[in-house]
């Protein structure tokens, strides 16, 4: 197996046409990780010698790649300008474990909960970041539902993520929102098959490692229930608070009430529920009806004495405008269904944690 020091020494080999000297005692070698055999580092350079040094690029991977027990071998280059000075690619101290963390540049988290799968909690959790960013909000979703995640199709994004460094996790971005998912780590078709610490690192990951930038607002779409990942969550991370998305009907209550008493006993804020497929109107004649009852949710939120944020109508619309990849507030901002989304938003940025 090759070492960190064999790589050096290969890298040592190679000149900097630009000062003359090997590319190690330049300085232009960065973030050099070495891992079963695979290696990865980066090349900063200036970036009017972009043409120059690209050459250089290919004959250090070529050499690294020809050492016995070398694996995969990645080599990228950075350039930055002299207005901006380069980021500091040193590993970064981990986070004191005494209690909730902040996450870097991240002002609030608010995460989107259900106690049951199948009440819209994604669609709620991408219309409301669309919405906090059409009210002038610096906005991130995080896609948490790492068993079904469902936000890349419904924001419309698409591709890999990039990492300069190996570590550093660079977001992609759509109607005003800055996301991460894990759908964008593995193919359609693939399912992630992990057992709860898998999962807890990975939620981590996505939350210290992404370069989300500096955000107003971070909203997490969670999975349904009450698992690692929530725990995880509340454990690691400082929360604003939960919204609760729940359907009226009689069972999809029952569980939402678990997930409060969950937030509750890990001592997170309920910021509101919010009532989804509240109302059903036929587009052919106009007639109104109630297809999973209509007013449970706000009489469990009297009860248990937080605001009901909105009643979300069940409409065709807004599942074809998620499926297409815009979110109705996006795509028909001036609508009623998009006006139930923009009523949440304004009502959390009113209660200073958006």
């Amino acid at each position: 197996m090759i070492s960190r020091d064999d790589v050096l020494a290969v890298l040592k080999q190679i000149t900097d046409p630009v000062s003359g000297s090997d590319i190690v005692a330049a300085g232009l070698v960065r973030a050099l990780t070495v891992d079963n055999g695979d290696v990865r580092f980066v090349l900063e350079i200036d970036p009017a010698k972009a043409e120059v040094m690209g050459p250089v690029r290919a004959e250090a991977e070529r050499r690294v790649a020809a050492l016995d027990g070398a694996g995969k071998v990645s080599a990228m280059m950075t350039a930055h300008s002299a207005k901006a000075p380069p980021p500091d690619l040193k590993p970064r101290p981990k986070p004191s474990e005494t209690g909730p963390q902040r996450v870097a540049g991240v002002d609030h988290i608010i995460a989107v909960a259900s106690g049951k799968g199948g009440v819209g909690k994604s669609t709620v959790s991408a219309n409301l970041a669309v919405a906090l960013a059409a009210e002038g909000r610096r906005v991130g979703l995080l896609d948490a539902d790492v068993y079904g995640p469902s936000q890349p199709r419904m924001l419309g994004v698409s591709g890999r993520p990039a990492s300069p460094d190996g570590k550093t996790i660079l977001p992609l971005r759509n109607h005003g929102v800055t996301m991460m998912s894990m759908g964008l780590m593995t193919n359609d078709d693939q399912a992630v098959v992990w057992r709860g610490p898998m999962l807890m690192g990975a939620l981590q990951q996505m939350m210290n490692q992404v370069q989300w930038g500096a955000l107003d607002v971070l909203i997490v779409d969670l999975p349904p229930g009450t698992g690692d990942v929530q725990l995880t969550l509340t454990q690691k991370f400082a929360l604003d608070g939960a919204v609760i998305v729940s359907t009226p009907q009689d069972v999809a209550l029952l569980d939402a009430r678990k997930g409060i008493d969950m937030f509750r006993q890990m001592k997170t804020p309920i910021l509101g529920m919010i009532e989804n497929m509240s109302t059903h109107i036929c587009s052919n004649c106009g007639h109104e009806e109630h297809v999973f009852g209509h007013g449970g949710v706000a009489a469990e939120a009297a009860k248990l004495g937080v605001p009901l944020l909105a009643e979300i109508p069940l409409d065709l619309s807004i599942r074809l405008a998620s499926d297409g990849g815009a979110p109705i507030v996006a795509s028909q901002p001036d609508s009623a269904q998009a006006g139930a989304f923009r009523q949440v938003a304004r009502a959390l940025v009113e209660a200073g944690v958006a």
